[in-house]
């Protein structure tokens, strides 16, 4: 039984130096690429540079060109880094920001994998998410760069994720292959209720052991059942809101895409202040020591769906952290934070299958992997009539 006991516990810390040592590569190999393309001159991106993947080997020795660590000896391989740099600059994110983000300090992991099995890192100022991503979608997004930036230069307001860059670690014959994209949730928030949304509602109801988490993340049945009101706005927002995910999901639909989600956090104001008033829960509401929020342009909801800058939060609210004024059926105050997710799955080879074997065990059209056109219109049809509705008048003459 001892025996057992140890093998378990090595086990954990071999996971723990792994991943530490997954973490100490990331950060080794993104300062090494950010510093070398600085010294690259700007120019327009090229179409030949969507297909650049850029390789150097970090023995534990160090070299000429790397340094010592004790991670163990790896390659480090950067996938379109101009293509990436023009794309972090349209969202306003400085090569040495980028660094300081990720590299300064240790990057955080993130208990929640998703049914993927991904892991993720946040970085320590909250501003990104480090997510590991199959070999499959890491070869969609190379795929989908030139088409995606071609709508990003188009469209900077959008809810689909924000990629600033695709990376792959080589260490002990395995190809471990990151993203980095924006993060939807601050940590500086507390999510009171968290739902990831698709439209379908076969089988979409949070399991029991999602259930027992501090915060689970719910579904489509749970949405329908807790929050039969949905969440309302007011017209310009809910107007705003719906016509970004019209876009958002006509470019999806053009890419074959589908089995997307809508991440959707919800802080409740006024529970946030309930619980700062009772002694115990200090840790309510927005966290003071970030009031700035992100420094990303657009990478906030609130941004991502309004055309005019200027006051960005609501007044009413005194919010910083982009969140989405809303209201619940009892008429308290909400900031919402939307995202679109998962949509490196690429329909015609991963999805094809799987709705096959689905459609004979149950009726197709709720199933949640269908054709792109109808899973995109079934999408938007579910968000806007069922999650986000407009203030109802009775909600206004009362001055809620």
């Amino acid at each position: 039984c001892e025996n057992t006991t140890d093998q378990t516990h090595h086990f954990r810390l071999l996971l723990i130096t792994t991943s530490s040592a997954l973490k100490g590569a990331i950060q080794l190999g993104i300062t090494h690429t950010v510093g070398s393309l600085s010294q690259k001159p700007e120019r327009d991106v090229l179409l030949q540079d969507f297909e650049v993947v850029e390789s150097i080997f970090f023995p534990s020795e160090g070299s000429n060109l790397t340094p010592a660590h004790h991670y163990g000896d790896f390659r480090f391989k950067t996938y379109a880094p101009i293509a990436f740099r023009y794309f972090r600059e349209m969202f306003g994110i400085r090569p040495d920001d980028y660094m300081y983000s990720l590299c300064n300090e240790d990057l955080i992991e993130l208990s929640n994998s998703g049914a993927s099995g991904s892991l993720f890192y946040l970085s320590s100022d909250d501003e990104f998410i480090i997510k590991t991503v199959q070999h499959k979608e890491a070869e969609f997004l190379q795929k989908l760069l030139p088409g995606y930036f071609m709508n990003l230069n188009q469209n900077k307001r959008t809810l689909l994720p924000k990629f600033y860059g695709l990376y792959c670690v080589q260490a002990a014959g395995k190809n471990i292959r990151i993203v980095v994209m924006n993060n939807l949730l601050p940590s500086a928030v507390r999510m009171h209720l968290k739902y990831d949304l698709k439209g379908s509602t076969y089988k979409r109801r949070a399991s029991p052991k999602e259930r027992d988490k501090a915060v689970p993340t719910y579904k489509d049945l749970d949405f329908m059942q807790d929050m039969q009101e949905g969440l309302l706005m007011e017209g310009d927002k809910y107007s705003a809101v719906c016509k970004t995910l019209h876009r958002d999901c006509l470019l999806l639909q053009s890419f074959k895409i589908m089995d997307y989600s809508l991440l959707v956090g919800v802080h409740n104001l006024d529970q946030a202040c309930r619980e700062q008033a009772s002694e115990e829960a200090v840790a309510g509401a927005a966290d003071q020591r970030r009031p700035l929020g992100q420094k990303s342009l657009y990478s906030t909801a609130i941004e991502a769906i309004q055309a005019e800058t200027g006051s960005m939060g609501s007044e009413d609210t005194g919010d910083k952290t982009g969140g989405i004024p809303a209201r619940n059926s009892k008429g308290e105050r909400l900031l919402v934070y939307i995202g679109i997710i998962d949509i490196l799955q690429s329909y015609r080879f991963v999805k094809r299958l799987e709705h096959s074997w689905k459609a004979l065990v149950h009726d197709g059209d709720t199933v949640s992997v269908h054709r792109p056109g109808f899973y995109a219109e079934r999408f938007e049809k579910f968000m806007c009539n069922v999650v986000f509705r407009k203030i109802p008048c009775k909600y206004r003459d009362k001055g809620v």
